[in-house]
């Protein structure tokens, strides 16, 4: 009998025990752990652009490819053939009464050195006695930023005159160098200089505009800037051709100014 009645109580007590815990986790819910659950993540399907099966679907593709690579490489190839008899190298240029400089960029305030040997072959064509006036044209939209002051600068320091120097300073790019240089200099004629990939497309575009124009190609090494320009000039060449076909107005025009006109004059004998 005692030892039931010893079992009874341990179990009694072991009950209680059991029942005081409950009580203290119901008292208590943040000891209570979340019962995670793992679901399997679904990953997208990427999709593959494929190739059609057929033989006829890929000698369509190749044909698509081809024709896409036709018509980038069109408006280059029209603008250097129509322009072939007008580009050379300052031994080659006539003897006109302007030449004109495409800004190429700034670096700390000076010339890049792409356009400065633009106006190295400038103001060799002026020492030649081939130009009077040199018309420089670049980007001045912001204040910090002054692409003809720099180019004038350039130019005296290598002996060309101050005030046969003319700044355009909303050349912000070639086809409004080329309308503004007609219609806002008075330029009739002109020896363009900029580097070989660039000057076909310069020179078509000055002609679009009206100006009897001769184009200047200089030389340089074929390193990345020059891959480069040459890349650039694709995409390039496709919004000159719509510029010398449509021939917008440029982004600023504004009213005449005579600084060719003096310039020249002060040049004569």
């Amino acid at each position: 009998m005692r030892g039931l009645r010893g079992l009874r109580r341990a179990r009694e007590t072991r009950e209680s025990s059991e029942a005081s815990e409950a009580g203290a986790k119901r008292q208590r819910p943040w000891l209570r752990l979340p019962r995670l659950s793992v679901r399997r993540l679904s990953v997208p399907r990427l999709s593959v652009l494929r190739l059609p099966r057929s033989r006829r679907g890929r000698r369509l593709a190749v044909q698509g490819v081809m024709a896409l690579c036709v018509l980038a490489l069109l408006p280059a190839t029209w603008m250097r053939v129509g322009t072939g008899s007008q580009v050379g190298t300052t031994a080659d240029a006539p003897a006109r009464e302007v030449a004109m400089v495409f800004g190429a960029g700034l670096w700390k305030g000076r010339p890049t050195p792409y356009l400065a040997h633009r106006l190295d072959a400038a103001a060799e064509l002026y020492r030649a006695g081939k130009v009077k006036v040199v018309l420089v044209t670049g980007d001045n939209s912001r204040v910090e930023y002054d692409e003809p002051d720099a180019m004038r600068t350039y130019l005296t320091e290598r002996g060309v005159p101050d005030d046969r120097i003319v700044s355009d300073y909303a050349g912000f790019d070639s086809w409004d160098s080329c309308v503004r240089a007609k219609k806002i200099f008075g330029v009739d004629r002109a020896v363009l200089v900029s580097q070989g990939f660039h000057i076909h497309r310069a020179t078509t575009l000055c002609r679009s505009a009206g100006i009897d124009a001769y184009g200047v190609g200089v030389d340089e090494p074929r390193d990345a800037t020059w891959y480069y320009g040459g890349t650039r000039e694709l995409a390039a060449s496709g919004k000159a051709a719509l510029d010398a076909l449509l021939r917008p107005d440029p982004r600023f025009l504004g009213p005449q100014e005579a600084g060719v006109a003096e310039a020249l004059a002060s040049a004569a004998p």
